[in-house]
């Protein structure tokens, strides 16, 4: 399958402020986000026409901005509207939606307090992170060599650039051995989550998650867990050694890319997707169609 790359489609980007013809949406090659990975982000989706959980997602972005030291140049309700208004003039009503804030190129070095701090958002159609027929099966996981930082070594509650360096690291080498990702633990061997995604395990009927003071407490993670506690199932969130994963016997894992994908394999494990799971995929899905945002 050919790709069609970034930089050469059709439609059009909001950029500081304006529409922009896809292929002029550029930034200059000194710009310091680039150098220096001083950019936050958002990956959300469009379900017929609306935004799933779009307010929260912008607030992530501006309370990600924050803890980078700079201030998002719009506020959460003007986000809502930019992304809506970019999804409607693209012709788009199932779509992957991007908004990104990064620093400028006015200052080149570690110091660039009197950067312009820049925001776009775009929007394009992306299905299925992962192969559909794969996904109910379980798709393949294999170990990380990258560990998440310590909540002390980075800024790991920003949805920042930066901290996904070792993601794409892990998920190259994941697939250049075959597997669809990478299971990443934490400094302390503990769980964490996978490149891009949480992850829930499941023993005895219990969902077991991991507690997530070294990485994001995904958006999609926190409307999986309410829909299983409407389920009734017993959600037990903790810090899981990696000793315990032969111990699950379904495994999945969460994200507004990865939805809710049922996981077959990590590394030497068997797992097999089951009721807790699958009926979790079936009920996200048919929560974002209906947009109930929070339940």
């Amino acid at each position: 399958m050919s790709l069609v790359p970034f930089d050469d489609r059709d439609g059009w980007i909001w950029l500081d402020g304006r529409f922009v013809a896809w292929r002029d949406a550029k930034v200059h090659v000194l710009t310091h986000g680039l150098h220096y990975a001083s950019a936050v982000f958002e990956g959300e989706r469009m379900y017929s026409g609306e935004i799933y959980a779009s307010r929260e997602h912008s607030e992530r972005l501006i309370s990600s901005g924050n803890i980078m030291d700079f201030k998002v140049p719009v506020s959460a309700e003007e986000l809502d509207r930019i992304k809506l208004e970019v999804c409607r003039k693209n012709g788009l009503e199932d779509c992957y939606v991007r908004p990104i804030a990064w620093r400028g190129s006015e200052m080149i070095g570690v110091s660039a307090q009197n950067s312009t701090i820049h925001l776009a958002v775009a929007a394009w159609d992306w299905p299925s992170y992962f192969d559909p027929e794969q996904k109910r099966k379980g798709i393949r996981l294999t170990r990380a060599k990258y560990n998440r930082p310590d909540a002390s070594a980075a800024p790991v509650h920003a949805k920042a650039a930066g901290l996904y360096m070792i993601c794409t690291l892990s998920k190259h080498a994941a697939e250049r051995d075959g597997y669809a990702d990478a299971l990443m633990l934490d400094c302390r061997g503990y769980i964490a989550e996978a490149t891009g995604a949480n992850i829930f395990l499941v023993r005895d009927g219990v969902i077991h998650t991991p507690t997530p003071d070294n990485f994001l407490n995904g958006i999609t993670r926190q409307s999986v867990m309410k829909l299983a506690k409407q389920r009734g199932y017993e959600i037990v969130e903790r810090h899981i050694p990696a000793g315990e994963l032969g111990t699950f016997s379904e495994i999945f894992i969460t994200g507004s890319a990865a939805e809710v994908t049922p996981v077959g394999e990590i590394a030497e494990h068997k797992f097999t997707p089951g009721n807790i799971s699958l009926s979790l995929m079936e009920d996200y899905a048919s929560m974002v169609r209906r947009q109930l945002v929070g339940a």
